[in-house]
């Protein structure tokens, strides 16, 4: 059972979907604000949060900032919105997912067990070495030559996900679904960006890479030396 609490101004949505959750087995409370949200966030310590992104006295992408300024706690996106560059806005702000309204309570009771199973740490990841590059998961701490490197959660996440792959070219199509949640093609660019973000941050560019190499039509490798032809 989790702790949910339920951002959402519109009783059409709230009140069924807080008693299907309910009925799943979760604890759930609910108000209709964005200021109340916040509120009962930082009182109440729920598990997950679900939010509205239409809320009647603050849009909901400043409450996911006033939010990630003093918790972690995961944070659903709930939204009528569905514009693509909306979405990896709002996912790189530092939600845990998107829902797109209207979704069924399954959907979103699924939704809630995959960001808190991403979640859970019963192990602590063991630290990652690739070169003079060195990833700690635990920490989120990245040193390269005994210098740290300072990362976005997002650089991080996406750094994290190659050096778990090191050696082995991976996708932007697995790096959209994995690191951003984007269950669906179209936003290679975002990929594109924060590759170019990276490198930067580890001494190196695309034409001279170090680290990461891009398989020009595939993805890209994390490795210390050239892919092979």
């Amino acid at each position: 059972m989790a702790r949910l609490l339920l951002i959402e101004d519109d009783a059409t949505i709230r009140t069924p979907l807080m008693r299907a959750l309910k009925e799943r087995g979760h604890a759930v409370a609910s108000v209709a604000t964005a200021m109340e949200g916040v509120q009962a966030a930082l009182t109440d310590r729920p598990d997950l949060v679900v939010l509205d992104l239409g809320l009647p006295d603050l849009d909901g992408r400043e409450v996911l900032r006033m939010l990630r300024a003093v918790s972690q706690v995961p944070v659903i996106v709930a939204t009528a919105r569905d514009d693509e560059t909306e979405i990896v806005r709002v996912l790189d702000a530092g939600a845990d997912d998107y829902v797109v309204k209207p979704f069924t309570a399954a959907q979103m009771e699924s939704r809630i067990r995959a960001v808190l199973r991403r979640g859970a740490t019963p192990h602590a990841d063991p630290t990652i070495t690739v070169g003079e590059l060195v990833i700690d998961p635990a920490g989120r701490q990245v040193r390269l030559a005994g210098e740290n490197v300072e990362l976005t959660p997002r650089e991080f996440d996406l750094l994290h996900h190659l050096a778990t792959r090191a050696g082995q070219v991976v996708t932007k199509r697995e790096l959209l679904t994995e690191v951003w949640q984007i269950p669906y093609g179209g936003a290679d660019k975002t990929v594109d960006v924060h590759l170019s973000w990276l490198r930067r941050k580890l001494g190196e560019s695309a034409t001279a890479p170090r680290y990461l190499h891009t398989v020009r039509g595939v993805g890209v490798r994390l490795g210390t030396s050239e892919p092979q032809p």
